[in-house]
């Protein structure tokens, strides 16, 4: 590699934030237990906050839901603070962008954000049963793990970022346009999220 000049991508396992123990004397159901594949869209979603380092504003933080059926991100919010009122944005504009079935699951980590109680009000509200990982976990929201490896793999990485709201425009760019329109993804047969939706509401015609 060195030779050819060839430099590889690594993903970062670092975290520059803490997050606070949950309620021990809380139940936490991982209701998901690694089934990540549906049927039909609206029934499992799941959801966690990543980091993005820019130049202006140190760290920065985005908070994804996507639904496993299509893979697809139907919300996002992007910004300075990793705090609830993040995580529950990108939750409201899922609910917008996709039609959610009664016995809808939303699989979260157990992180402060996930487990407030403005948070599980809003899940209550909503009618959405709340899956966690178990503690310190990852293989128990895969899904979500895999989006955030692709992120910085094809854009995080390879790129540097001078302040917020031009990071918000690059990720609206790679989010709507390149991952959810054209990025191809195996676990649904080499189809895009968007072209796998379509399809699902075809073959309702």
């Amino acid at each position: 590699m060195l030779l050819l000049g060839i430099r590889s991508i690594i993903n970062r396992k670092f975290k520059p934030y803490n997050t606070k123990n949950p309620n021990v004397n809380k139940d936490y159901p991982n209701l998901l237990n690694q089934e990540f594949t549906t049927y039909k869209p609206g029934l499992k979603w799941v959801t966690d906050i990543t980091y993005i380092y820019t130049k202006e504003q140190g760290w920065t933080y985005l908070a994804v839901v996507i639904d496993l059926f299509d893979l697809k991100v139907i919300g996002w919010a992007y910004g300075e603070k990793i705090d609830t009122r993040l995580a529950i944005k990108a939750l409201s504009r899922a609910i917008i962008n996709r039609k959610k079935e009664f016995d809808c699951i939303l699989h979260s980590d157990r992180g402060s954000q996930y487990t407030s109680n403005s948070f599980e009000e809003m899940l209550e509200l909503l009618n959405i049963k709340h899956s966690y990982s178990k503690k310190g976990y990852p293989y128990d929201n895969a899904g979500m793990e895999s989006f955030n490896a692709i992120l910085k793999k094809e854009e995080v990485n390879l790129n540097s970022y001078d302040n917020l709201e031009n990071t918000k425009l690059i990720l609206f760019d790679f989010i709507e346009s390149w991952y959810n329109n054209i990025r191809i993804h195996s676990k649904i047969d080499y189809m895009t999220p968007n072209e796998k939706y379509n399809n699902y509401l075809l073959s309702l015609v």
